[in-house]
C-alpha cells in the first residue's frame, strides 16, 4: 500500500516539483518498495511452510532493504540533501542479502522434502 501511495505521490504531486532525473530517483524507491514488499509475500509463506532463520533473516533483511535504500531515496528526493545518496547502496546490500537467505532456506526445505521422501 505504501509503495503504490509514494508511486501515485511521485507521478502526481511530484511532477511539476522536481527534475526529471530525480523524479526517475523517487521512482526507483517505489519501484524496490514494490519488489520487497512481493518478497516479504514469499517470505510469509516460507515461514508458513517450513518456519526458520534463514526465512525469518530474509523477512528483516527485505524490511531493512526497504528503509534504508527505499526511504534514503524518497528523502533525497523531498529534501535535496545528496549526501543521503551515500547510504543507499546499504539499503541494497540489505535487499542482496535477503534474497540469498531466502534462496538459502528454498534450497534447505527442498533438500529436506527430499530426505523426507525416501
Amino acid at each position: 500500500m505504501i509503495a503504490v501511495a509514494a508511486g501515485a505521490f511521485g507521478a502526481h504531486g511530484l511532477r511539476a516539483r522536481v527534475d526529471p532525473a530525480m523524479l526517475a530517483v523517487f521512482e526507483t524507491g517505489a519501484r524496490y518498495q514494490m519488489y520487497h514488499a512481493l518478497g516479504l509475500l514469499a517470505v510469509a509463506w516460507a515461514i508458513a511452510v517450513a518456519p526458520g532463520r534463514l526465512a525469518s533473516a530474509a523477512g528483516w533483511l527485505f524490511v531493512a532493504g526497504i528503509l534504508v535504500f527505499s526511504g534514503s531515496l524518497y528523502a533525497l528526493v523531498l529534501t535535496g540533501v545528496r549526501a543521503l545518496g551515500a547510504i543507499t547502496p546499504l539499503g541494497g546490500v540489505a535487499f542482496i542479502a535477503g534474497w540469498a537467505c531466502l534462496a538459502a532456506w528454498a534450497f534447505r526445505a527442498a533438500r529436506l522434502a527430499r530426505t523426507r521422501r525416501t
